[in-house]
């Protein structure tokens, strides 16, 4: 089992910058972050920094992996196209030198799948504690049908009726509870 990107709705195309585009092979990726400082980085790398996984071909950021089978070839698949990734991008001297940390990156993502069903959402948060980046990973399970819409369905969900709404309806005003002039 390895981790791929998935896209329940569009807020991943609003907070990281790039966004993996969805079913790509992902990891953990704390590498990039290592020894960054949150608070010096653009407001999207920050939100990468803090629950981001890595889309290996785009290298780009997406919230949530799902578990997914894959096969020895696909691993390996895997595993040559992150050597080139850590060539290309990170500057690695050559591909003999970028495919132990590209298999120790891939055989870590593999261990976050280990033991869990195949379609198992898997989440990050990551936090810089005295120097230090620290990766914490929780698991999201698909909703039961007794809870509303069966599956991972998405934060809100939109119903339109054929009702017309009497009258103005409830109305809040935001700058008002922020405290804004």
């Amino acid at each position: 089992m390895l981790p791929r990107t998935i896209r329940l709705d569009p807020s991943d195309t609003f907070v990281f910058d790039p966004v993996a585009a969805p079913g790509e092979w992902a990891l953990s990726a704390a590498f990039l972050f290592a020894g960054a400082d949150p608070e010096t980085l653009p407001r999207k790398a920050r939100t990468a920094l803090r629950a981001g996984f890595l889309g290996v071909e785009s290298w780009g950021f997406s919230t949530l992996v799902s578990v997914t089978p894959a096969t020895e070839d696909e691993r390996a698949a895997l595993e040559a196209r992150l050597t080139a990734q850590f060539v290309a991008r990170l500057g690695a001297p050559d591909a003999a030198t970028a495919l132990p940390a590209a298999r120790e990156e891939v055989a870590f993502a593999a261990s976050l799948c280990a033991g869990h069903p195949e379609g198992m959402l898997l989440a990050v948060h990551r936090s810089v504690e005295q120097g230090q980046l620290r990766e914490t990973f929780r698991t999201l399970r698909p909703r039961d049908a007794r809870d509303g819409p069966p599956g991972h369905a998405r934060a809100f969900l939109v119903v339109e009726t054929d009702e017309e709404e009497e009258g103005p309806g409830e109305r809040v005003d935001l700058l008002a509870l922020r405290g804004a002039p």
